[in-house]
């Protein structure tokens, strides 16, 4: 599944195709490019993280230990699992992932054979040699796709080494880390009273204290953004915030087990977050929308994070109303926002990006980031929005092979929606050019401040 390009569309596309990519947010490991080793073998690549894949294998009957997952890697059986995979490759039909899989099999991997239950052991094969060259670790790859910038994202107590170790490599390929503080914010979040001990620990600061708690979040984004980090990020199902009058009360009530005031707290720290990136920069990303870990066999059995989440509808206007009536009039603050609820587009993101000078839409997010989805999402938000209110395209994927696949997507999308906007007669040839670029890579650098 391919989207077909002619006239207009095709000649747009050209002009982008081979573009850099700018990929601002995204969930890579930076230990591939610390170590630079070659990724293991093909169902590590391709099957055991993508939960695209194995939640659509789940759907469908099969067990999510035969895939490998919850199974320690000396356990697996990695032909047997790509086997599996293969034998079900049908059910990918009409998906996004079909599109990308396909994209890395044949263009990024040079295989030459369909994938299918009858070609499992030769594409495993041609997919194992292929890793095993030189050519192909991750460094190699990072410069042959093209990437001026990778994005991580990594947890508040994370103490950066392999971001560190990439620099001291001499490596010039720019991978930064994001600042992703949800542990420590969130009370609800397992083990949030160890996370913040934890958190006075590695700052040396005493986080008993409201204070030093606001303290040593500082500190932590200092030294993200000493790695080059330029972004936070933040995932929250329903995006509620409020400003307390004495949030140190409710510190203190929380750290002694009473959570009743759980969500006012953690809806506090996301305006406090936003006051910080007043203070440094940082821009800041609130990923709403999506209901974490619904099937608890699964959660109980394998943990969090293994395609139970779910989306469901948010309430923009009033859930950021705090946040922005305090400072959203700022311009130097830049909150991009993510949703899974499409029914939030034309309704409420796009007349808010079109009036507070803090806001920009980010692009189809997990579920909607398809060809449909990109469609629906264009023809919804720029009426209102404009262009220049959207913060351009990451591909947000844990997949590193898929990252050119689907900016590719992207940039194709984006040819197809600004020939109907030509075709219209809302602009012309010239002007779709100079659109396409904005949105394939320069509203990206610039929203995510990368120059």
């Amino acid at each position: 599944m391919v989207l077909k390009l002619s006239g207009v569309a095709e000649t747009l596309y050209a002009g982008i195709k081979d573009a850099p990519i700018v990929s601002p947010h995204g969930h890579c490991d930076p230990s591939w490019f610390a170590d630079d080793t070659a990724f293991a073998d093909p169902a590590e690549l391709l099957v055991i993280p993508d939960h695209y894949v194995f939640r659509m294998l789940y759907s469908q009957g099969v067990p999510l230990a035969d895939l490998g997952i919850g199974v320690p890697a000396e356990d697996r059986d990695p032909r047997a699992i790509f086997r599996l995979f293969a034998s079900h490759w049908h059910l990918f039909l009409g998906t996004p992932s079909r599109t990308w899989i396909t994209y890395v099999l044949q263009e990024t991997l040079g295989c030459p054979h369909d994938l299918g239950q009858d070609t499992a052991d030769a594409v495993y094969d041609h997919v194992a040699t292929w890793l095993a060259a030189l050519e192909n670790k991750p460094r190699s790859l990072f410069e042959r796709f093209g990437i001026e910038l990778l994005a991580t994202t990594d947890a508040a107590l994370d103490d950066l080494h392999h971001h560190a170790a990439i620099r001291d490599s001499g490596w010039t390929g720019r991978v930064v880390p994001t600042f992703r503080p949800d542990a420590v914010l969130d009370p609800h979040a397992p083990g949030w009273t160890a996370s913040i001990t934890a958190l006075g620990a590695m700052t040396n600061t005493d986080t008993g204290t409201f204070d030093g708690f606001l303290t040593a979040l500082r500190a932590r984004r200092a030294a993200f953004r000493t790695m080059g980090a330029t972004a936070t990020d933040h995932a929250i199902e329903d995006p509620q915030t409020i400003w307390l009058d004495d949030p140190a009360a409710v510190f203190n009530r929380l750290r002694a087990g009473d959570l009743t005031e759980a969500a006012a707290f953690h809806g506090h720290m996301l305006i406090e977050m936003a006051q910080m990136s007043l203070e440094d920069g940082l821009v800041m990303q609130l990923h709403a929308g999506s209901r974490r870990n619904t099937n608890r066999a699964v959660l109980d059995q394998f943990g969090r994070d293994k395609g139970a989440d779910i989306p469901v509808a948010v309430d923009w206007v009033r859930g950021l109303e705090p946040l922005l009536n305090r400072v959203g009039n700022d311009p130097r603050l830049t909150l991009i926002l993510f949703t899974l609820d499409e029914t939030t587009y034309a309704r409420e993101l796009a007349p808010m990006a079109g009036h507070w000078p803090c806001l920009r839409i980010g692009p189809p997010w997990w579920f909607h980031d398809s060809a449909a989805g990109i469609a629906r999402y264009l023809d919804q938000v720029v009426e209102t929005a404009g262009y220049w209110n959207l913060a351009g395209f990451n591909d947000d994927t844990r997949a590193f092979l898929s990252i050119p696949a689907r900016h590719d997507l992207w940039r194709r999308a984006v040819a197809v929606h600004l020939d109907a906007q030509v075709a219209r007669g809302y602009f012309d040839t010239s002007t779709a050019a100079e659109i396409a670029g904005l949105l394939a890579t320069d509203l990206a650098r610039s929203t995510y401040r990368l120059d």
